[in-house]
């Protein structure tokens, strides 16, 4: 059954109203029942260190739980948005704010460059819609800036210097591009479902 898009629009808004909650509260984990139960969610951070999550509960522990872990009080504030129903999909840009202040500018430490998320909407057997994949970008070289920017300043709480010491690849879902368990572009996408433009001859 195809999914219209005042469904999505719904489904979305109750996205951005979950954000607000997690963000209130401090805990990003109350968002993963927005997920499918196989859902996979990843990111790129460089070309052979991958995150990747397979499943709701890995969702939940890994990718909102441990990846979240020092960002306390950092907020993820959508400026555009972007829905397709007919692929069932939605984009979803982001600025990344950590709730730091600059004393010299006055302003809120963040991480410059364009972050978003991209992802690909289902519809469950119970009729409710859930997200079945999400795949995020960001700015690498302008996160660890902004990172040593507030360590700096001396405000960077404990719960972040504790993050920026950790080895990364070490963390579970972290894999070297040969072993990730999906693929870097959505399923679906990387099949060819939604090919545009072919590869040039």
């Amino acid at each position: 059954m195809p999914l219209t898009r005042a469904e999505i629009e719904e489904f979305w808004e109750s996205w951005l109203a979950i954000n607000r909650e997690a963000e209130r509260i401090g805990d990003w984990k109350i968002m993963a029942d927005w997920y499918a139960e196989d859902a996979t969610y990843g990111w790129m951070y460089t070309p052979d260190e991958h995150f990747m999550a397979i499943g709701r509960e890995e969702i939940r522990e890994l990718a909102i739980g441990q990846e979240m872990a020092g960002l306390d009080g950092w907020h993820y504030d959508y400026q555009a948005t972007m829905i397709d129903e007919r692929s069932r999909m939605i984009a979803g840009f982001w600025k990344q704010k950590s709730g730091i202040t600059d004393d010299e500018t006055g302003e809120e430490y963040e991480i410059l460059g364009i972050g978003g998320s991209w992802f690909g909407v289902e519809r469950q057997d119970d009729g409710a819609l859930k997200f079945a994949w999400q795949r995020d970008w960001f700015d690498l070289g302008s996160t660890a800036h902004t990172f040593l920017a507030i360590a700096s300043s001396g405000k960077a709480p404990q719960g972040l210097l504790d993050r920026m010491a950790v080895d990364g690849r070490s963390q579970p879902g972290h894999y070297r591009l040969r072993d990730l368990p999906s693929t870097v572009w959505p399923p679906p996408v990387e099949r060819g479902d939604f090919i545009t433009q072919q590869a040039a001859r």
